[in-house]
């Protein structure tokens, strides 16, 4: 199997369209992986444990665009500067690819229990499963627990070992702290605009999402690369903010954005989400504008929404995000270059322009 992926992402080091064959050999690793977890000597698995966790991890791991996971071999490929990689080097790297899908997966987990979410990727949300319940809770759990395990399989004897699980510790830590800035902000049945500024909303995209969306990937390719993290500190920073300038784009499509092109409908307006738009909003907005936010968003009613984005209209926000848009991807280019290493300005452009073209 191992060859096999490697072959496979190989091919697409050479000829650079092989991206179908690279996510393949992803693919092939997760079933590795989670046979692996089925027969984990740590616990003695029942017939009936080991079919819930093989359906509850083909349910929640691999059903997403896979961008995060991928990305640690994207970056990895790219560090090592056109060199073919060995098989166990394709593993390697796609395994730590699938330890970030797997804490994603545990993140959104119980992220649905915690929003009363009713789907997820197209299908009802775990919890929401016959039989399922509030099960999901110590699914996500275990789902946490998986990751040191493969670790610790594949990596112990590596010099990074310790490095990897500092990182992994780290980035979840950053991540649940996001989290909990983004419940305390938004709570259910107490509605308030006023706490929603500007340091509040990037404290909460940094924390929730920037750290391991972006710098994970590549923070798991630098150490597989014999790189200290410490050397890397702006590295770091850019990526922080290429994940800032992704959840605003985000924001962005989620009102303004062609559904048929970005694959989902916007509900940020209904769920009185923490959007960059709504805070462009309310710093732009006059006395009679800031009462219509007031008495519309946040309402599931599509009178509400459309109100609420006549407003976003009168007050220009597509101006305001190209404007953004500008100066932050110049921002990042001109950081981007000013980086000493080839290899990690290639990384960083491969992720800005991913970003950058997904509304294009």
């Amino acid at each position: 199997m191992a060859q096999a992926a490697a072959a496979a992402a190989n091919g697409a080091v050479v000829d650079g369209s092989g991206k179908g064959d690279l996510k393949a050999a992803f693919i092939q690793v997760y079933s590795r992986l989670k046979s692996e977890l089925l027969e984990d000597p740590a616990f003695d698995y029942t017939n009936e444990s080991r079919q819930w966790i093989d359906k509850m991890l083909d349910y929640n791991v691999p059903g997403g665009k896979l961008n995060r996971g991928m990305s640690v071999i994207d970056s990895y490929k790219l560090l090592r500067q056109g060199n073919l990689l060995s098989d166990d080097e394709i593993f390697l790297g796609c395994a730590l690819g699938w330890c970030i899908e797997w804490l994603q997966a545990y993140f959104l987990v119980l992220d649905d229990i915690m929003d009363n979410s009713h789907t997820r990727r197209g299908q009802p949300c775990w919890f929401r499963v016959p039989k399922v319940g509030l099960i999901a809770a110590n699914d996500g759990i275990l789902l946490r627990n998986h990751i040191p395990r493969i670790l610790k399989k594949h990596f112990k004897g590596m010099p990074y070992y310790v490095d990897l699980l500092d990182l992994f510790n780290e980035v979840e830590f950053q991540t649940a702290s996001g989290q909990m800035l983004d419940l305390i902000t938004t709570h259910e049945g107490e509605q308030d605009l006023s706490k929603y500024k500007l340091p509040v909303y990037n404290r909460i995209v940094q924390y929730k999402t920037a750290y391991y969306s972006f710098y994970l990937p590549v923070a798991c390719a630098l150490l597989m690369s014999g790189e200290n993290l410490e050397n890397f500190i702006e590295v770091k920073n850019i990526l922080v903010e290429m994940g800032t300038y992704f959840q605003i784009q985000d924001d962005y499509l989620d009102c303004f954005g062609d559904p048929a092109v970005i694959g989902k409908i916007g509900t940020d307006i209904q769920d009185f989400k923490c959007s960059w738009l709504v805070v462009q909003a309310l710093e732009r907005a006059n006395e009679s504008q800031m009462q219509i936010l007031s008495e519309n968003y946040g309402k599931d009613n599509e009178t509400c929404i459309a109100k609420v984005k006549v407003l976003y209209r009168e007050l220009h926000l597509q101006n305001v995000f190209a404007e953004y848009e500008r100066s932050s991807y110049e921002k990042l280019i001109s950081s981007i270059e000013a980086q000493p290493s080839k290899a990690v300005q290639d990384v960083l452009k491969s992720f800005l322009h991913k970003i950058y073209k997904r509304q294009k």
